[in-house]
């Protein structure tokens, strides 16, 4: 019987790991861990926040997710949306999920990430008033 998700794995392009740790970490905010000795010297890097891992694996033909993503929950997702936008990261308003505000952006080098927050209605960025 399945009873969690223990992480996440995409895939990245060999030399990729200074401008993922700069992005996971940084822009993210979440906290790198340490790979298993047996698995470190295969490259790439893994990063936790709160549950959620992500690992990014080092693959020699890497093409990015375009479709396959990873949902990941967050709070106060307009400050969050805010947070990448700062950073240089463009971040797209998708409203077709009832019940739930998300968006997309990608990592830098160009997997498909979906942000989303349940339970404050649907819809883009907030609209001035």
């Amino acid at each position: 019987m399945l009873v969690a998700v223990d992480h996440v794995q995409l895939a990245a392009p060999p030399g990729s790991e200074p401008a993922l740790r700069g992005f996971y970490g940084d822009v993210l905010g979440m906290a790198e861990i340490p790979k298993p000795p047996a698995l470190a010297g295969r490259g790439g890097c893994w990063f936790l926040a709160g549950a959620v891992q992500l690992h990014l694996g080092i693959e020699a033909d890497f093409r990015p997710a375009r479709k396959a993503h990873p949902g990941l929950r967050v709070r106060n997702i307009t400050a969050y949306a805010n947070r990448l936008a700062a950073r240089g990261v463009p971040v797209t308003w998708d409203n077709a999920l009832p019940g739930h505000r998300r968006f997309y952006a990608d990592d830098p080098v160009g997997n498909r990430l979906e942000f989303l927050e349940r339970g404050v209605g649907a819809g883009g960025p907030p609209q001035d008033t």
